[in-house]
């Protein structure tokens, strides 16, 4: 088993007077032993808007204004990521009749409620370890901590890149099929790659408090304390600045596309997602921008036919993923989400928007199917009638998963996961590919 990132230094001289006892009390460094994060920016990060808010009307990003403001930050003490083998030494400890305290070289405000949050007996100086039993590293917060591959994989969600996929779309359904705009649409796809990690790290950083409180995204690498906030937020220009290079190898335009993308990203993570419906509709422009790249990257002009069908059908599964949260939620007893703007109520009401969606979605299609349009492009235009009974069969098993509370994900990596959305979705690519 890996050891803990803390060390133990035990002292040989004789306790304190005013701590004195049969055996000498366990003092816990606050950050470096007992913190498995950086307070300074837990308290930053807490209250993001706030925050930010604060900073601009203080005028400074001096460290001593920063010391201020996270001093007077509502810090949520029962969701901070401790580490548990120290939790456990303590315990052992005050089952010996010990007496438990923390220390820590600033923030001694949040030190003291953290302290009292934990049951132990209170907070000392740095200047008083004579004696003690000490528990912890003064080095920098998080200072020679090793972040494996796994943790990497995780913060960065490399599982969602099954999203960046839709870049590819237009590559089929324009039958480029040449080397250089499959060349380009990998291309397009590493860059909305780097560019959503940076995405996630950001969000996650701000959900912080969020997360902690759901069921499964407290596992998170940043929420569980897993990922130092500090790399997390070196890690975000560095992922962008790698997918605008990338971009630019592409065209002006994609970059302009990958722009759009980021900043409404950003909007999303900061308001957006906190507004009723507009989050869906956003995300449904998220996905159908994809799309939008991927046809800028090859060089072909994006189909009205296309970009309709694709609006429904995210907006139909950004409200499943709605409902499937929701749904969790109610399954777990807990309270409606604090950072959505949804009730548990809602829930039929999502149901149905999620259904007329995904029906007008095949109707688009069908419509499609029954234009001009399709005659040029398909020797056998006939075959693509068949899709219509497998989406309707798509869309209804994704929202029967999410009702059973059986859909845990996004439904596009749901799909991903599923044996019968698989086997679904690839029988719906064998059918349009016998159809060109």
């Amino acid at each position: 088993m890996e050891q803990p990132q803390w060390q133990h230094e035990l002292a040989g001289s004789e306790p304190l007077p005013s701590l004195a006892a049969a055996s000498p009390a366990l003092v816990i460094e606050l950050e470096g032993a007992l913190l498995r994060s950086d307070l300074l920016l837990e308290a930053l990060l807490c209250e993001p808007g706030h925050m930010l808010g604060r900073l601009r009307a203080a005028g400074s990003w001096r460290k001593d204004k920063l010391l201020q403001l996270a001093e007077n930050a509502g810090l949520d003490y029962a969701s901070l990521p401790y580490e548990q083998d120290v939790l456990n030494l303590a315990l052992a400890a005050r089952a010996q009749g010990r007496k438990v305290y923390v220390t820590a070289s600033r923030l001694r405000h949040h030190a003291e409620g953290i302290a009292a949050h934990l049951g132990f007996d209170g907070v000392i100086a740095t200047d008083e370890l004579d004696g003690l039993d000490y528990v912890g590293n003064r080095s920098a917060p998080d200072a020679g901590r090793k972040v494996g591959l796994k943790v990497w994989v995780n913060a960065l969600r490399v599982y969602q890149y099954a999203k960046n996929t839709l870049v590819f779309v237009p590559l089929v359904t324009a039958h480029q099929m040449s080397l250089s705009a499959l060349g380009a649409a990998l291309l397009a796809f590493l860059a909305f790659s780097a560019c959503a990690s940076g995405a996630y790290l950001m969000n996650d950083l701000l959900d912080l408090a969020a997360d902690r409180q759901h069921p499964t995204k407290r596992h998170r690498a940043l929420a569980a304390g897993d990922l130092p906030i500090g790399s997390a937020l070196m890690a975000i220009p560095v992922l962008w600045l790698g997918a605008f290079v990338a971009s630019l190898c592409i065209s002006g335009v994609f970059t302009a596309v990958l722009a759009a993308y980021l900043g409404t990203t950003i909007a999303y993570s900061l308001l957006l997602k906190r507004k009723m419906l507009l989050d869906v509709v956003t995300l449904a422009g998220l996905y159908t921008l994809r799309i939008v790249a991927g046809a800028v990257g090859i060089g072909v002009v994006l189909s009205e036919w296309l970009l309709m069908f694709s609006l429904f059908v995210f907006t139909s599964l950004a409200l499943i993923k709605r409902f499937s949260e929701l749904t969790l939620r109610q399954g777990a007893g807990l309270s409606d989400p604090a950072n959505r703007d949804y009730r548990i109520g809602d829930l039929q009401v999502i149901a149905a928007m999620a259904a007329a969606s995904g029906m007008n979605a095949v109707i688009v299609f069908s419509l499609y199917v029954s234009s001009s349009t399709v005659t040029q492009l398909y020797s056998r235009p006939w075959m693509l009638w068949l899709l219509n009974p497998l989406l309707l069969y798509w869309f209804g098993r994704a929202l029967m998963m999410a009702h059973r509370r059986e859909m845990p994900d996004d439904p596009i990596l749901y799909t991903f996961k599923d044996n019968a959305s698989r086997t679904t979705v690839m029988a719906m690519i064998c059918i349009m590919l016998a159809a060109i």
